[in-house]
């Protein structure tokens, strides 16, 4: 975690790095031409889209009005199909508690299927530190865990690579590579992990898998993949932990069905992903397969706090990923620029919750406020209001130029004859400026805007000045 907060708080430098990376901006032009237009096409098949959001919105919203009510029934029906309920306030007791079950089997090498939530506790490396072989079985989690990199994106961890850089890992990690093979196709990648992977599903004492959805009135957790690596993390191995947050809660098997439909449309374009998996405990007797154990621990990490407080309408996310691919921001940065966990307009919400606003104070500067994501979010989520939330909060750690700068904007935006005559005297002087890129590079902040994109025209006479101009005749 404490890399992480370094991270971020590196984010104006790696923004720099990311627009300067060829590779990179060609590895994330897929954004634009896969996940945006699938998710328009998706969008506009499914007719009654706006009717699924709506209630998905009301479904959220009483189950967060009641969250403790269906937490608990949740846990009494885990309970009763035989499987066990682990609450955690903070990281380090999610992983304490993850880390005791993991003794308690003697465990020595865990297959793990994609967790956002596992992601945010640092739960890999830290098992790793444990002495405890964790394997990512998640074809984007595997690359990055070759790598040794955080994922770039909440659904498609390896966006940021091209073919050849996932080539090249693979050949270095896989010392028996036949080195004439060429792995060209994405399916000649996945035919190779396949094989590392079988094995380890065999072997492995522990699967961990995290969850889409927690459904109260059966006690069961559901997570979506294409790949099918989480089914066979949730049966193969003697135990089972499922890694959740509290706030994937939902009341019953219709109202997962709403959001199901909601998930995949807005996430990949898909109807429904390959595999949407329901887990009910540990396996029962005449079942043909299924782990003998099953544990599910919850995570808070400040979620509780955030139920009924301005920040609440973030609770209702379902991780779909969508503000990610219609950002310009994080179309143009990719994920690592951000340095947490969550990155886009999501994260720039969450990361100051989850990290400190101290440590992500940038991150929700990193905005146009286009409203792009507030437009596709699924779940209607104004992102850009809790953006500017945090934009004010901030306002009190700022520095004195910057405090100085407001409080001179906010004195001559009150008064119009003031703000007027400020437009009326500088105006021309920054048309003849802009002109020169030269000049123009030595304004206060100009030249990291200029460096990437091209200064606006400035038009020395004001709209209103013309406007009465031609009122006039």
């Amino acid at each position: 975690m404490t890399e992480i907060i370094a991270r971020a708080n590196k984010f104006k430098t790696r923004v720099d790095e990311a627009l300067g990376d060829d590779e990179l901006q060609r590895a994330l032009s897929v954004i634009r031409g896969g996940f945006v237009k699938k998710r328009l096409h998706a969008r506009t098949a499914c007719r009654d889209f706006e009717n699924l959001s709506n209630k998905a919105v009301q479904i959220k919203d009483q189950t967060l009005a009641n969250l403790d009510y269906y937490l608990e029934i949740f846990e009494q029906n885990v309970n009763k199909s035989g499987g066990h309920i682990h609450y955690a306030s903070t990281p380090e007791d999610a992983r304490s508690i993850i880390k005791t079950l993991c003794r308690n089997e003697a465990a020595k090498k865990i297959v793990k299927s994609k967790t956002m939530v596992g992601e945010e506790i640092g739960l890999t490396p830290f098992l790793e530190n444990e002495g405890i072989e964790t394997i990512e079985t998640d074809l984007g989690e595997y690359i990055i865990q070759l790598r040794g990199e955080m994922p770039s994106h909440i659904i498609a961890p390896a966006l940021h690579l091209t073919r050849g850089k996932i080539r090249k890992d693979f050949k270095d990690a896989h010392t028996n590579l036949d080195e004439n093979r060429l792995l060209e196709e994405p399916k000649d990648f996945v035919s190779e992990a396949r094989a590392i992977m079988r094995q380890n599903f065999v072997t492995a004492d522990i699967g961990i898998t995290g969850a889409n959805f927690l459904v109260a009135e059966t006690g069961s957790t559901i997570i979506v993949t294409n790949e099918g690596n989480g089914d066979l993390c949730e049966v193969m191995p003697k135990t089972h932990i499922v890694l959740s947050s509290i706030e994937k809660i939902v009341p019953g098997l219709s109202e997962a069905a709403i959001l199901l439909r909601l998930l995949a449309r807005s996430a990949t374009g898909q109807p429904i992903t390959a595999y949407t998996t329901f887990s009910t405990g540990p396996a029962r007797s005449g079942d043909p397969d299924g782990p003998e154990n099953f544990h599910v621990v919850l995570l808070d990490n400040g979620r509780s706090e955030m139920v009924g407080g301005e920040f609440h309408e973030m609770m209702r996310c379902i991780r779909c990923g969508a503000c990610l691919n219609h950002c310009p921001v994080y179309q143009a940065v990719g994920g690592h620029a951000y340095g947490s966990v969550y990155p886009g307009p999501m994260g720039a919400v969450l990361s100051p919750k989850f990290q400190g606003q101290k440590e992500a104070h940038d991150l929700p500067r990193a905005s146009s406020f286009c409203g792009r994501c507030v437009e596709v979010c699924p779940m209607q989520i104004p992102l850009t209001k809790m953006m500017r939330k945090w934009r004010e909060k901030s306002i009190d750690n700022e520095a004195v130029h910057s405090k100085l700068l407001m409080r001179t904007w906010a004195f001559l935006a009150k008064d119009p004859v003031k703000y007027n005559l400020m437009l009326n005297l500088t105006l021309p002087l920054l048309s003849r400026l802009a002109k020169i890129s030269s000049i123009a590079k030595l304004l206060p902040a100009a030249n990291a805007w200029i460096k990437h994109r091209d200064l606006p025209e400035i038009h020395a006479v004001t709209f209103q000045k013309q406007w009465r101009r031609q009122q006039n005749g």
